[in-house]
């Protein structure tokens, strides 16, 4: 008889409780996206003339720019790579629970409902972030 609780997170999506393909875990996925999101600053910085302490009347760009750069970066990579420059450094790639390609759109709407911030902290008990739910994904170490 099985319990009704899974006994790890993404038992019930059939991956393995450690090693890799099994869930990434929190520690792993929050230090991906500090290095995604410092990475998007250094390139708003560099190449787009960002200066975050500079008034909104004299800086040609916005506080939004590294989060502009920061998802373009998500949608890039994601289809190309298998995951975020965060995600590759980490360890970790992002695939469909369909098995195959994330394809293009998944990368999209993951990442728009990434930035908005609370589809990404509200998980389940296999530690999918809303924003994975909803376009049938989920990160995995390598």
């Amino acid at each position: 008889m099985t319990d009704a609780v899974n006994a790890y997170p993404g038992e019930r999506l059939g991956l393995p409780r450690t090693g890799s393909g099994s869930v990434a875990r929190v520690g792993r996925r929050i230090g991906a996206l500090l290095i995604d999101y410092t990475a998007a600053t250094i390139i708003a910085t560099a190449f787009l003339g960002f200066n975050q302490f500079a008034l909104p009347s004299e800086a040609g760009l916005t506080q939004f720019t590294p989060l502009v750069v920061f998802a373009l970066l998500q949608i890039l990579f994601i289809p190309t790579a298998g995951g975020s420059p965060g995600h590759r450094i980490l360890g970790m790639r992002l695939v469909s629970l369909d098995g195959g390609w994330v394809g293009l759109w998944r990368p999209i709407v993951r990442t728009l409902l990434l930035i908005v911030v609370i589809p990404a902290v509200i998980w389940d008990e296999d530690q999918r972030g809303l924003h994975d739910k909803a376009v049938r994904t989920v990160l995995v170490r390598t």
